[in-house]
């Protein structure tokens, strides 16, 4: 026998899974409503020693004070720290927006700075032979 009871359909969805790409680093966030708490690798933003990055990673939320209704819980792999930095910043700001479908806050994002919401394609060249970096070669003596 066939259950044709209908279930109810969730209008906002109460949670998102977002990627975000910088260099070699990717952060990959799971977000979900609850009272703004950010743990990237296991680690609370507030045990982050650098101000700076603190800053750095919370700016989205600074931006759009409605992202303080979600958690969020990052992993990021690879790249240096800088770059795992901007990595999960770009993922808080990605999951608002996704959350949210605010196309206000998606406007202001993309005003305030591009970064946020558009994955850096940029990668490192790779080295040619007859020199130590991509573009550098052997000096060569005219005399």
């Amino acid at each position: 026998m066939v259950n044709l009871t209908k279930k109810a359909k969730k209008t906002k969805k109460d949670y998102a899974f977002v990627k975000a790409k910088r260099k070699c680093a990717v952060a990959r966030a799971v977000v979900k409503k609850g009272n703004g708490k950010i743990i990237i690798n296991k680690i609370p933003v507030e045990n982050y020693n650098s101000k700076y990055l603190r800053m750095f990673i919370t700016e989205p939320i600074v931006l759009a004070p409605i992202g303080k209704q979600f958690d969020y819980y990052i992993k990021v792999k690879g790249g240096g720290f800088m770059a795992q930095a901007i990595a999960a910043r770009s993922a808080i700001a990605k999951a608002i927006v996704e959350l949210t479908k605010d196309e206000k806050i998606k406007k202001e994002f993309i005003k305030y700075d591009r970064m946020l919401l558009v994955d850096d394609i940029r990668r490192v060249e790779p080295k040619k032979p007859l020199g130590p970096k991509a573009r550098r070669k052997k000096q060569k003596s005219k005399r």
